[in-house]
């Protein structure tokens, strides 16, 4: 098993019951102007994690790592993460990573590393990957990792 998979279930097992004991006033609270409040960046991560089991699946059946981006910020407003019921986003971004973990898990090693010369990890990945050089599906999975571990860092604090 990659280690982003032990990483990704580990944030899951460790962040889900502390982000469960927040008051409703703490998870509406926007630390500044235009800044997410825990709820939307849980959206966020909802909606980062709908994107790219998209992205990982698709992966398996294509030769590149070409794939349509989103306005982030749009998508948090449009669906107004910030009125959301906090049990109800919790639940959904638990077991939407859960499955993500296991895709993570079935994709073949081999497909995992093999090297794609062609992508958008320039524009898509959060540690972004240069056009010109090859990037790799494990990378991308990694990196999906990181950012969501580093979200989680907004809301709880670091480890």
């Amino acid at each position: 098993m990659a280690g982003y998979v032990a990483a990704l279930r580990g944030a899951i097992e460790k962040s889900a019951p502390v982000l469960d004991k927040m008051t409703d006033e703490m998870t509406r609270r926007r630390p500044g102007p235009g800044k997410w409040s825990p709820r939307e960046i849980v959206g966020h991560l909802i909606d980062s994690a709908s994107n790219n089991h998209q992205r990982f699946v698709r992966a398996l059946f294509q030769d590149d790592l070409i794939f349509p981006g989103y306005a982030q910020d749009a998508w948090v407003s449009t669906q107004h993460y910030q009125d959301a019921p906090w049990n109800e986003l919790l639940t959904l971004w638990r077991s939407f990573n859960l499955h993500i973990a296991r895709v993570m898990e079935a994709a073949p090693v081999e497909e995992r590393l093999r090297p794609r010369a062609r992508h958008n990890l320039d524009e898509l990945a959060w540690r972004p990957v240069p056009r010109d050089k090859p990037a790799t599906l494990d990378y991308f999975m990694a990196d999906y990792v990181a950012h969501l571990e580093h979200h989680l860092s907004q809301i709880i604090g670091p480890d």
